[in-house]
C-alpha cells in the first residue's frame, strides 16, 4: 500500500455505531441538575491514580453523588497529570515501538532516529488530545472533563453507560449535555496531528484518526468503570494456610 493511502471506513463505521448507541442513551438521560457545592469543598479522589500501575487515571471521579464542579485550574491540572505521568512515557514507547515494527510510516525509517520520530509524534498526539479534551474545551465550554463511575447495576448496563459518556458530559452547573469537549477535542487533535505526518495530510485520514480516538475513549471509559472492581480482586489476599498441629 502506498504511503499516505488510508482506508478510514472501518474506524468511521465503528465510531458511527458508537454514536448511534450513545445518542440513544443520551436521550434517556435525566436533565436534572445535581447538587452543586463550591469547588473548594472537592474531596480528594477515592480512585486509583493509575490503572494496572501504568495507565494514568486522574480523570476518573468515584461517582456523581454530591457533584462538585472543577475550576479551570483544576481542569488543566488533570490534563497536565494525564500528559506528564511517568506511565505516559512508557505507553508512548510501547506504541512507538509497535508502529515502527509494523512500518506504519516508512519515511520515518527503522533506525534509532526513526524511533525518535515515532516517539515524538505519538507523544504529541497523546498530549495534544489530553489538553484539548480535558483542559481547553472544557474551560471554554464550561463542561466537566471527568468520567464519573456508575459503579452499580448489571455489567451490560455499566458498559453501555461507560460508552455513552464519550458523548454525555456534565456542565459546570451539574446538568447532563452533549460532550462537545470530547468530540471537538478529538477532532482538533486529529486535525493537528496530520500536520506532522508525511503523506497523510488528508481529510479522510483525519476522520479516521478522530474515529479511532473516540473508540479508544469509549474503551478507556469501560476500563475506568470496572478497574476498581478488578483492583479489589487483584488485591484480595488468600487466607493463610494453617500449619501442622502443634507446629
Amino acid at each position: 500500500m502506498a504511503e499516505g493511502r488510508v482506508q478510514p471506513s472501518i474506524p468511521i463505521r465503528a465510531a458511527g455505531i458508537v454514536c448511534v448507541v450513545a445518542l440513544a442513551l443520551f436521550g434517556q438521560e435525566q436533565d436534572k441538575p445535581a447538587p452543586v457545592l463550591p469547588p473548594q469543598a472537592l474531596p480528594p479522589p477515592a480512585v486509583s491514580k493509575r490503572i494496572l500501575g501504568i495507565i494514568p487515571n486522574y480523570r476518573t471521579a468515584p461517582s456523581l453523588a454530591q457533584y462538585h464542579p472543577l475550576t479551570a485550574q483544576g481542569k488543566f491540572k488533570i490534563a497536565t497529570q494525564d500528559s506528564f505521568d511517568p506511565g505516559v512515557f512508557i505507553i508512548t514507547g510501547m506504541i512507538s515501538g509497535e508502529a515502527q515494527l509494523a512500518h506504519s510510516i516508512p519515511s520515518f525509517g527503522q533506525e534509532s532516529s526513526g524511533f525518535l520520530r515515532y516517539y515524538g509524534t505519538t507523544y504529541g498526539n497523546l498530549a495534544i488530545g489530553n489538553y484539548m479534551r480535558e483542559g481547553i474545551y472544557p474551560t471554554l465550554l464550561h463542561q466537566d472533563p471527568r468520567y464519573f463511575r456508575r459503579g452499580a447495576g448489571s455489567g451490560l448496563s455499566r458498559v453501555a453507560y461507560a460508552v455513552s459518556q464519550v458523548f454525555v458530559a456534565r456542565s459546570d452547573s451539574g446538568r447532563s449535555q452533549f460532550n462537545f469537549s470530547e468530540v471537538l477535542g478529538s477532532a482538533t487533535a486529529a486535525a493537528v496531528s496530520i500536520a506532522y505526518y508525511p503523506g497523510r495530510r488528508t481529510a479522510g485520514n483525519a476522520a479516521s484518526k478522530m474515529g479511532i480516538q473516540l473508540g479508544i475513549g469509549a474503551a478507556g471509559n469501560i476500563l475506568k468503570e470496572f478497574w476498581p472492581d478488578l483492583d479489589r480482586m487483584f488485591r484480595r489476599k488468600p487466607l493463610p494456610t494453617p500449619g501442622p498441629p502443634g507446629g
